[in-house]
């Protein structure tokens, strides 16, 4: 792939990858383990023929924008993962670089530090205003970090959109089981009304209405509802009738998991499944704990069909 653009009567097949201007931050950040911070953020602009009277003031930039300021005598070994990831970032950026390719930038760090980190880098990234490419497993990772997320299967582009596009509006099965949770159907159509209401049967006769464009154009499909999209309620609370608009499962509560912010709750559809429901952690719902029956409430709008 060709980032940079030549210099004037260059042939662009010829431009080697050491001349392109890209900024590369590493997965294990492969920093020089006998080199000071200040001279493995130095390092690039020396080989990228930057004067040597710019460099100190460069470096002190680029540590004052990674919140490294103080620690420019330090070696690699003498800093945390994520001031070795600070110092990685900078070298990068440091370049000044039309593109920056972040491979798995945050994949080496404990869960509460990759968190925090990655509003910095995404803070770090906007201010510098490089085009950042970042390959990621982390859904979350990519979700939050980028404005357009691109969706890979078999060495193929399958969606490319913004992130609320490619969670909200999936463009088949796969992104829809790739990205987020989901509970899954396989229903077989019986009806469709003139309101654009379409009703799947499945083959343990759970009956799920569904409102979306896809509805409807196979006999055949498969049902994907989000968990945070059902709400639970217990039996003993008057029950919503059933029409086009709503589905109401009767089941019983299998497991509670408080997740931080979250929890997740199993349901048993007796002989039909299981689903998921993710609530936030805030106060209780009579019922909700195992072995208690509840009504799992999801909108027709909600079911997406493939």
């Amino acid at each position: 792939m060709l980032i940079a653009a030549p210099h004037a009567g260059e042939d662009v097949g010829l431009l080697k990858p050491y001349e392109r201007n890209v900024g590369l931050l590493f997965q294990d950040y492969a920093l020089f383990p006998h080199m000071t911070v200040t001279q493995n953020v130095a390092y690039g602009m020396r080989y990228r023929g930057t004067p040597a009277a710019a460099i100190p003031s460069r470096v002190k930039q680029m540590l004052s924008l990674v919140q490294l300021t103080g620690m420019e005598t330090r070696y690699p070994n003498q800093l945390s993962g994520g001031q070795q990831q600070r110092v990685a970032l900078a070298r990068a950026l440091a370049t000044d670089p039309k593109i920056v390719l972040l491979d798995e930038p945050l994949s080496a760090l404990d869960a509460k530090l990759r968190l925090e980190l990655r509003i910095e880098l995404k803070e770090i990234l906007r201010s510098v205003g490089s085009t950042t490419i970042v390959v990621t497993h982390d859904q979350e990772e990519a979700l939050s970090l980028g404005d357009e997320v691109v969706v890979m299967h078999a060495g193929k582009i399958v969606q490319r959109g913004t992130p609320t596009q490619i969670y909200k509006a999936p463009a088949d099965k796969f992104v829809a089981e790739f990205v987020g949770r989901s509970n899954w159907f396989r229903g077989m159509r019986k009806d469709r009304s003139s309101a654009g209401f379409s009703s799947y049967m499945t083959s343990a006769g759970l009956r799920i209405e569904a409102k979306s464009p896809q509805a409807g154009q196979n006999d055949n499909a498969d049902l994907c509802v989000r968990p945070e999209n059902i709400e639970l309620m217990n039996v003993a609370a008057p029950e919503t009738p059933q029409d086009p608009e709503h589905n109401i499962l009767a089941g019983i509560v299998l497991d509670v998991a408080p997740l931080g912010a979250d929890v997740h709750v199993v349901v048993e559809l007796p002989g039909k499944g299981r689903l998921l429901a993710i609530r936030k952690n805030v106060g209780t719902v009579p019922g909700v704990v195992p072995g208690q029956p509840v009504h799992a409430l999801f909108s027709a709008s909600d079911v997406l069909v493939f």
